[in-house]
């Protein structure tokens, strides 16, 4: 489930922008047949960092009444992210799964090719700090899905994405395989298949496909994730958003 939640946030992952102030997506998970919870990403505010400009990105995952007795999830995830620049300043996860816990913050300094990340040791009570170097154009995980949003698609397009994640830089490619038009929240629509592609160890070893629906339009709303797994399969199905140019039907 949590693998299904991050890969969301991850890939579902800004020119005239695709998105607005105030955009909020509501995405419900199944697994096979059987709803299990469901995710939310917004944009909901301006904030400064610095006296920058900034969008704050906002992430929320959460299991429902019936999966909360199997594993329970409550997930929060948030992002400061330069409007012109398109660079992180601030990311932090928190997580809670089951009885697992997790506060891990990555602060960054773009200019630099530095960042700072945090991993909160519950047993010690207090961060530990590790200083690493990033590439240009980092993202982190939640900008990562907007700016993939803001680029021009075509069919056969392959994009190279640098990711920090949990104290190390990852390469996540994601290839545009075709068009086909869906029923969604929004009527039928035409949408980019897209393909995420993790290298290395990434955040997680990618042992299934996992494929993509987005609008192909210049706001490329996602609208549906796919991926099967050894006992079943993973479903995230766009069922509200607000502040979109469409209109639910």
């Amino acid at each position: 489930m949590k693998k299904i939640i991050i890969l969301i946030i991850l890939l579902f992952s800004l020119n005239a922008f695709a998105f607005q102030i105030g955009e909020k997506l509501t995405f419900k998970i199944k697994y096979g047949m059987i709803t299990a919870g469901e995710a939310t990403l917004e944009i909901n505010e301006t904030v400064y960092h610095d006296s920058i400009e900034c969008y704050y990105i906002k992430s929320l995952a959460k299991t429902n009444s019936f999966f909360d007795k199997i594993y329970k999830v409550r997930d929060k995830i948030e992002s400061i992210w330069d409007k012109k620049k398109l660079v992180s300043y601030r990311f932090e996860k928190n997580l809670r799964e089951g009885s697992y816990r997790q506060r891990r913050i990555h602060l960054y300094y773009p200019e630099q090719n530095l960042s700072y990340y945090l991993n909160y040791a519950r047993r010690q009570k207090k961060f530990k700090e590790k200083k690493m170097e990033i590439p240009e154009n980092t993202q982190d995980i939640l900008s990562a899905f907007y700016w993939f949003r803001n680029q021009d698609l075509k069919v056969g397009d392959r994009f190279t994405i640098n990711v920090t994640a949990d104290g190390f830089n990852y390469p996540a490619d994601v290839i545009v395989h075709r068009k086909e038009k869906i029923k969604t929240i929004f009527g039928k629509i035409d949408c980019f298949v897209v393909e995420p592609i993790l290298e290395g160890e990434a955040i997680f070893k990618q042992t299934a496909k996992i494929y993509i629906w987005l609008t192909a339009d210049e706001y490329k709303i996602p609208v549906k994730l796919q991926s099967k797994i050894i006992f079943g399969s993973f479903k995230a199905i766009l069922k509200d958003a607000e502040n979109v140019p469409y209109k639910k039907k």
